[in-house]
This record gives structure tokens, sequence and C-alpha cells, in this order.
């Protein structure tokens, strides 16, 4: 009777490594593909920068409130990422406070553009809202993490694999675990880090190890299931079922917007 033989190493690694080009640079292609077919976002010159109206004057909503946005970035960066940004307002406060990083000058703006506004033309989506009580005991703790950012200086900025805008709230998301918020996979540069990295995740629902946010795994509750090649997140969302793609991020369920801490915060 023959016995079967043993692939040889070079050949796993070969299927190894194919594997992991298909998992991570077919989407993105794919994604290009369908960027082109949709005529991209133009330049920013050109770009609708405008309100989109979905939040009201300040002044009109007494309760405390933060928000975490996100909207498709343009270029060719609107193939691979999003750009993220805070908003939020104390309570009674009579204006919103919107603040991002960019990257030219001095990386982190206050309020260079409206709280609400399309970037590139894109509408953003909301991944966190938080309100009254919740949001209040946030506040202070969001202030103190854009004080103390640590990419806040002219050159700080990188767009790969950061720290760029997407690193700037992911910041501001670690200093308020309570929300149990992240944010999408398709935003390049979230989970970069200086230094390689093991133990909680952001959320502290989970684990995750990372070696400058170019290469890494997560497994946690709010993160569910990733792994990160080059700054590209693939994975599996276990709370909102479906799948985590480079370029495109979550595709299933619908995402479940946090619009107020958990219970346990409450």
């Amino acid at each position: 009777m023959d016995t079967p033989t043993t692939p040889p190493r070079r050949t796993r690694r070969k299927t190894i490594v194919l594997s992991l080009l298909a998992l991570f640079l077919l989407p993105i292609a794919a994604r290009a593909a369908l960027y082109a077919y949709e005529g991209g976002s133009g330049s920013w010159r050109t770009a609708d920068w405008s309100s989109t109206g979905s939040l009201p004057a300040a002044s009109a909503e007494p309760e405390a409130r933060v928000l975490i946005m996100s909207g498709r970035t343009g270029g060719w960066k609107g193939v691979f990422s999003v750009h993220s940004w805070v908003v939020f307002k104390p309570e009674n406060g009579k204006a919103w406070r919107r603040y991002d990083v960019v990257g030219w000058g001095d990386p982190v703006r206050s309020n260079f553009r409206d709280p609400d506004g399309r970037w590139y033309g894109n509408v953003p989506q909301v991944v966190a809202d938080l309100r009254g009580e919740a949001a209040a005991k946030a506040i202070p703790k969001i202030e103190a993490a854009i004080k103390s950012y640590n990419y806040a200086n002219a050159g700080d900025y990188r767009m790969w694999p950061g720290p760029n805008s997407n690193t700037f709230v992911a910041t501001v998301l670690r200093a308020i675990p309570e929300a149990e918020t992240i944010l999408p996979a398709n935003a390049v540069g979230r989970d970069f880090r200086p230094l390689p990295y093991a133990g909680l995740t952001d959320s502290r629902t989970g684990v995750e190890a990372s070696l400058w946010g170019v290469l890494g795994v997560k497994l946690g509750w709010v993160e569910g299931v990733e792994m990160n090649f080059l700054g590209l997140v693939a994975g599996l969302d276990l709370r909102n079922p479906g799948i985590k793609l480079p370029g495109f991020g979550h595709i299933g369920w619908p995402r479940e917007t946090a619009t107020a801490a958990p219970a346990s915060t409450r």
C-alpha cells in the first residue's frame, strides 16, 4: 500500500502566500474597478464638502452628545480607506466641536469643516452616537486624548501605515472603551502603533497582537475575528454577522451604530 506523501514545505508556503494575496488583494482589485466605474471622487478643489444637514443646531439639543463619523476619502486613497473624525458638544453647549487629523500643516484641526460635512462628496457614516450621561462622561476623556495625542506636530502625519486621521480617532476610542465601538475595517491606519503590541483590544472585549499596525490578528466580541496584512483588514464580524474585506469594510448584516454606552455604564 502506498503511503501518501507530505507536500513539500515550499509548496505549503506557496499555498499560504497565494491564499493571503487572494484574500487581501482581490477585494482591492474589485473595489478599484467599482471606484473607476463610479467615476471616483474628483479633486479636493471640486469636491462637495457641504453639510448633510443630519445634525441639528447644537443649541437646539440640550443634552451632551458625541459622534464618531467616517466617510470614504478621495483620489486613489478612496479605493482603500475612509477618513474619520470626532464631533461632540457638552450639555447645553452652543456649538458643535469637530476634530480631524489631516496631512498638511499641523495635523490636528478643530472645526475646519462642518461637523456633519461630506468628505470628498461622500456622505459620512455615523460609527458611534453617544448621548446624555454616557456622552457627558466620555467628553472629558476625549478632550484629554486629543490634548495628549502624540502625533500633533507638523510632519508627524503619515498616510501609511500611520499615524493618520484614523490613527487619531482610534486613539480617541481607546480612551472610551466603554463605548464598545471600533472604526470600520477599511479605516486604514486605525491599528497603527509605534511599537509591537499584544494585549486587550481597543474595546477591551478581546485580545490582539500587532506589529506596528501592518501585521496582526484580533479576536473579540466587538472586533470580531480580524487579520491585518499591510494595514488591510479581512475577517468576520460576530456581533453584526458579516464579513470584513479590504476596501469594502463590512458586508452583511447592517452594522449596529453605537447609540449609547452599554447598560453597565449608564
